[in-house]
């Protein structure tokens, strides 16, 4: 209650002589500023790093979010390949039951390249553990030592993040 009543000026004058005097106040408050400039710029730091990470997270997510149905559809996408392939290589085949598929293939492809998916490149490279999974091992003298012989299964990225690796068959040199 003493804080709402008006104080008397004998009692600021009191209050006033038993205080720091001003000169001694100066450096305090120098030190006090400077600690909390400190603090400011520090959280504001700290805030603008979180944002920007937030954002990247976001971005990540809009970015990744399809990962599995791509996942999927590279199953139908090799499928596709391979039956295209195959009806290439046959005498007598309908035409038109190859260009129909050449047309479902082409639009696959373009839709994979709209979600920056590409295929793993690995045939006469040396293995990558990485990217690649070993299925089988072959010795020869045609190859370098560990170097990929035949790709068995393509491998694919999303955006450059693996999300199938390839499956290869590794050169293993005769000694």
């Amino acid at each position: 209650m003493d804080d709402l009543n008006p104080k008397s000026q004998e009692e600021i004058l009191s209050q006033e002589a038993t205080a720091d005097t001003p000169l001694e106040t100066v450096p305090k408050a120098a030190d006090e500023t400077v600690q909390y400039k400190d603090k400011y710029v520090r959280l504001l730091a700290e805030f603008d790093n979180m944002r920007k990470r937030h954002e990247r997270e976001r971005i990540d997510l809009i970015k990744y979010a399809h990962e599995e149905v791509i996942v999927e559809c590279l199953k139908l996408y090799d499928d596709l390949e391979r039956s295209l392939a195959a009806f290439k290589s046959k005498e007598g085949t309908d035409v038109n039951l190859v260009k129909g598929l050449e047309m479902v293939y082409n639009n696959m492809k373009e839709m994979m390249g709209r979600y920056e998916v590409k295929p793993i490149e690995t045939k006469g490279k040396p293995f990558d553990h990485n990217t690649q999974e070993v299925l089988m091992q072959q010795e020869t003298s045609e190859f370098p030592d560990g170097v990929v012989m035949e790709e068995l299964e393509k491998g694919y990225t999303l955006g450059g993040r693996v999300v199938r690796t390839a499956k290869v068959k590794v050169a293993k040199n005769i000694n």
